[in-house]
């Protein structure tokens, strides 16, 4: 009798063998996104269209450029400015502000004939006698064009 009812209890508790979908749907989705983050989605570099320069034995170095000369010298009724040994122009007392334009002009041509740009550096040499109203107009003239770089030379006698 026991036997019987063991037996209507075994038989009562028997289960179907289903699958259950979800966690299986939950388990592919993990590991598509775990492949997906995991690959490598770049191309490989050689085939990318890339070539680098070639190797040169020579060096350009880039450094700062000559300074442009700016010769300044007294005179008996102003001061002679040499551009360089481009240009020279004579500053008059009477006329220093129409002499400073024309000084100005002169500075732009010789800029633009030697390839110069306003970062490059100028080099003022200034003699003994020059007044120094005349020394302070001319650099106020440079430094208002927008040449920057200006700098004296110092000279003993």
């Amino acid at each position: 009798m026991q036997r019987e009812v063991l037996k209507r209890v075994y038989v009562g508790q028997r289960r179907t063998f289903s699958l259950r979908m979800a966690p299986m749907i939950d388990v592919i989705f993990l590991l598509l996104i775990f492949f997906f983050v995991a690959a490598k989605w770049r191309p490989e570099e050689n085939f990318l269209p890339f070539q680098l320069p070639t190797a040169q034995a020579q060096g350009q170095q880039l450094g700062k450029p000559e300074p442009l000369i700016i010769y300044i010298e007294a005179t008996q009724t102003g001061c002679r400015v040499q551009v360089g040994q481009l240009y020279t122009v004579q500053i008059e007392n009477k006329e220093i502000e129409t002499d400073l334009a024309v000084l100005m002009g002169k500075i732009e041509k010789s800029l633009r004939r030697q390839k110069r740009f306003a970062t490059d550096p100028i080099e003022i040499i200034c003699g003994p006698e020059v007044k120094w109203e005349h020394l302070a107009k001319i650099y106020n003239i440079f430094f208002g064009a927008g040449l920057t770089d200006i700098t004296f030379q110092m000279v003993e006698f």
